[in-house]
């Protein structure tokens, strides 16, 4: 059975839309997200293009700040400190990857933590470690509510991760050992993959390599989450090996249109928390 993110995601778009109605009828200020964009990356440009298309849709306000990759470290943390202190900014969002001489952390530890839409602030990160209630990255949680959606059973299910990302892999993890799965993370020193992957009852692929798993790597009535995005030949692809992959798993998303909308979806959620929180609300 295919995992339709796309249809999935709407849903959740939709839900987030009419909330934000009526947070507005009643604030007369609508949600902000301020996106920061350093760099010409073309995929970059596109990720951004995509959220300011889901925000304006949701009736959530969108500020872009465009800045060349020959930013210093300290100049992009102002611009982030410019946003916390910022009472119309709800929400910050740093679009990654930085340039390689800026310090990923260092930035977006700057951001006010309950401005951190993309739940990757260090207090966010341990706040999920610690099972309290924090930001979750926009990723994982679109991958546990589109388990959830689908009737997918957590408690108990034997979980294997491919990837060990700080974006992905871990937060994955730690969510679904939250929700009472026993997890196995994997990564590219695993010994003997297959045998890993074999005994998952649902089986997260992040690895960044196309097509890394195959049908003779999965359980027979698997679930299968495939988050990976790599262009072959001119088409993209997962990590899984889709067509083969889809006759042996019970339920497996496609790519595109599986992960990719949720997590899109998931950050709208985010940014109506945290303008719950600025606003008091919750």
């Amino acid at each position: 059975m295919l995992i339709d993110g796309k249809k999935t995601s709407m849903i959740i778009r939709e839900s987030v839309r009419a909330e934000v109605s009526g947070l507005i009828e009643k604030n007369k200020i609508p949600p902000k997200l301020a996106v920061i964009l350093v760099g010409d990356s073309e995929a970059s440009k596109i990720y951004v293009r995509n959220k300011e298309k889901a925000c304006k849709d949701a009736m959530i306000l969108t500020q872009t700040i465009r800045e060349n990759d020959k930013i210093t470290e300290e100049e992009l943390i102002k611009i982030v400190k410019s946003l916390n202190d910022d009472d119309t900014v709800h929400g910050i969002l740093v679009q990654l990857p930085l340039p390689k001489h800026i310090n990923d952390t260092a930035v977006i530890d700057a951001i006010d933590p309950e401005k951190d839409v993309d739940g990757f602030h260090t207090i966010n990160k341990g706040a999920m470690l610690l099972s309290n209630k924090g930001l979750l990255p926009a990723t994982p949680k679109g991958i546990l509510t589109l388990l959830k959606m689908e009737g997918v059973s957590i408690a108990g299910a034997k979980v294997v991760v491919v990837g060990r990302s700080n974006i992905v892999g871990k937060p994955a993890a730690i969510m679904l050992l939250n929700e009472n799965a026993t997890v196995t993370i994997t990564n590219s020193h695993t010994r003997d993959l297959k045998s890993e992957t074999l005994q998952a009852d649902i089986l997260i692929v992040a690895a960044g390599k196309a097509r890394l798993i195959t049908a003779d790597m999965v359980k027979p009535g698997a679930v299968v989450i495939d988050v990976g995005v790599n262009r072959v030949d001119d088409k993209i692809c997962g990590d899984v090996d889709f067509e083969n992959v889809e006759k042996v798993a019970s339920m497996i998303t496609p790519v595109p249109g599986g992960v990719g909308p949720m997590t899109i979806a998931s950050l709208l959620e985010n940014t109506v928390v945290c303008y719950k929180k600025k606003m008091r609300l919750s």
